[in-house]
């Protein structure tokens, strides 16, 4: 067993090990406020196309290099509730500076936000195009 590491340092595809040992899923997404250094929790994979589910931050035992081993049984992990996204108000702006080609390339982000990340005023779930990206980023990392 490796060394403990912060958990700023969790990346998506890490492994999730429940408190028996056993391998529940891997690291979807971190929560939490990097610059005030509050670490919410994990959404974690459990099956291919499943909606991740929500560990607090609370459940982690222990944060090593690739895994992150939590308090909770295999039992208690299938229990867990579904990870909601937070709500979001940030727009993206595209750059009014230069031409038709950054102009092209400002409109490009704006709609990939719209459709991978589109603005929520309110906690949701993720949309079907994120869970499809997920699914496809931890099938090609293997």
């Amino acid at each position: 067993m490796g060394d403990p590491v912060s958990w700023l340092m969790i990346e998506t595809g890490w492994k999730v090990i429940a408190s028996d040992g056993s391998e529940v899923g891997e690291v979807d997404e971190i929560a939490g406020d990097s610059s005030l250094d509050i670490f919410d929790g994990l959404a974690i994979a459990t099956s291919a196309f499943g909606k991740p589910r929500y560990v607090p931050a609370e459940q982690v035992a222990e944060i090593t290099e690739g895994t992150v081993r939590l308090k909770l049984t295999k039992d208690q992990v299938d229990q867990l509730g579904e990870y909601l996204e937070p709500a979001t108000s940030a727009e993206i702006e595209g750059d009014n500076r230069g031409g038709l080609g950054e102009s092209v390339g400002a409109e490009a982000r704006e709609l990939e936000g719209k459709v991978f990340a589109p603005t929520q005023k309110r906690e949701h779930s993720m949309n079907v195009w994120r869970r499809i990206a997920f699914f496809f980023r931890r099938l090609f990392r293997r």
